[in-house]
């Protein structure tokens, strides 16, 4: 479903466009789902699940915020750089699918809000304001979002830096911003 979504866009796709990508029966697919929608809302959570998974796997190691923001970013990233049908499913059309999808983007930028808001002002910075964490999720998924709807060919990875550095920014200052700008990508 996702790739279907990603490559034809939610209004276009069809159960049979799914069925043809699948090789399933009809009957197979109402054995699982009601509808398309209903097959959209499943193949969403399983695939937010398995973007949050990957960074989580990535962020593991780490141990300070920034490590953990570079590696999750990293991962994230790459996982939509590989799979840019899968991206466009979750990050572009699911606008297109309706209020209950639009709830679950919620809900999924919304952890993503609360780890920029985990982050701790260096010492002697003043903490930026409580929407600066909101800010930054909402422009590093705004830049994405873009990227992935121009359909062209996406290279998301290369812009960890400027994400890290956007970041980074609010919390702990210009330097360190300008460091993670000139940082090596994640190994």
């Amino acid at each position: 479903m996702l790739e279907a979504v990603g490559a034809e866009g939610y209004e276009r796709v069809s159960v049979r466009s799914v069925l043809d990508r699948t090789g399933l029966y009809r009957q197979a697919f109402y054995d699982h789902f009601d509808d398309k929608a209903d097959c959209y809302l499943q193949a969403y959570d399983a695939g937010v699940a398995r973007v949050e998974a990957l960074v989580l796997q990535a962020t593991a190691g780490q141990s300070s915020w920034v490590a953990r923001l570079r590696a999750g970013l990293d991962a994230g990233l790459g996982f939509f750089d590989a799979k840019p049908n899968t991206g466009r499913a979750l990050v572009v059309e699911v606008h297109a699918a309706g209020p209950e999808a639009l709830a679950k983007r919620s809900a999924a930028m919304g952890r993503l809000v609360s780890f920029f808001a985990q982050a701790q002002p260096l010492g002697g910075l003043d903490p930026p304001p409580p929407i600066a964490s909101e800010g930054i999720a909402a422009g590093i998924q705004s830049v994405v979002h873009s990227r992935l709807a121009s359909r062209g060919s996406v290279d998301l990875r290369s812009l960890l830096p400027e994400f890290m550095y956007f970041a980074v920014l609010p919390y702990l200052g210009a330097e360190q911003a300008r460091a993670e700008l000139r940082a090596p990508g994640v190994a």
